[in-house]
């Protein structure tokens, strides 16, 4: 079958999309453990650069596994696969010319790996909300620690399978020390020169 399989190239370029849109495209990667503020964190990112005319889009977790990876459970072999379609989706959001956000627990480094060869290191920003799983299982927003402790979840990151932490994020927000506005700022900081459009 991938014998006949051949890539079809077109005019418009990736280059040309982020000229007509007046900004560079990339992806902000959000890691950390389930309840750690990735998504809340995400969003007010999103809105403030929507605020400032960038075009962008946020694919989050539970969204992403209600439709394109509804099939997937949380085993181990379905996480990465679960991870590497949402490089894949990431990366084509980039060829459109937008700043991607992507929210996930992402438990993997090789995982994590794989994303950043799949848009390119140039194109990846990898952001740890650092949040302890004891604090992350005070806050229990979704009711799933408490679900994982009592048996009904399996495979359940932080408390029943691992999370590797990144060594070298690009930004670390640890949360139980900055605000939501604090933590925003710093990003906002980090990829204002990466922002800008640059004729390649």
């Amino acid at each position: 079958m991938k014998d006949n399989i051949v890539t079809h190239h077109y005019q418009v370029t990736i280059n040309d999309r982020r000229k007509a849109n007046n900004q560079n495209s990339f992806l902000m990667w959000f890691t950390g453990l389930s309840g750690s503020g990735k998504s809340t964190i995400a969003n007010v990112v999103e809105q403030r650069l929507q605020k400032k005319g960038i075009k962008t889009y946020t694919l989050d977790g539970d969204n992403i596994r209600k439709g394109i990876n509804k099939d997937l459970t949380f085993s181990p072999e379905d996480r990465t696969e679960n991870i590497r379609r949402i490089a894949e989706v990431s990366n084509l959001m980039i060829d459109a010319g937008l700043v991607v956000l992507a929210a996930f627990v992402s438990p993997y480094k090789k995982d994590r790996d794989n994303i950043k060869s799949i848009v390119k290191d140039v194109n990846f920003v990898e952001i740890y909300i650092n949040t302890s799983v004891e604090e992350c299982e005070r806050r229990d927003v979704k009711g799933l620690y408490k679900k994982a402790r009592a048996g009904e979840i399996k495979n359940m990151t932080g408390i029943t399978a691992p999370y590797e932490a990144p060594e070298h994020p690009e930004i670390e927000i640890k949360t139980e020390q900055e605000t939501v506005e604090e933590a925003v700022e710093k990003i906002l900081k980090f990829i204002e020169p990466i922002l800008k459009y640059k004729n390649e």
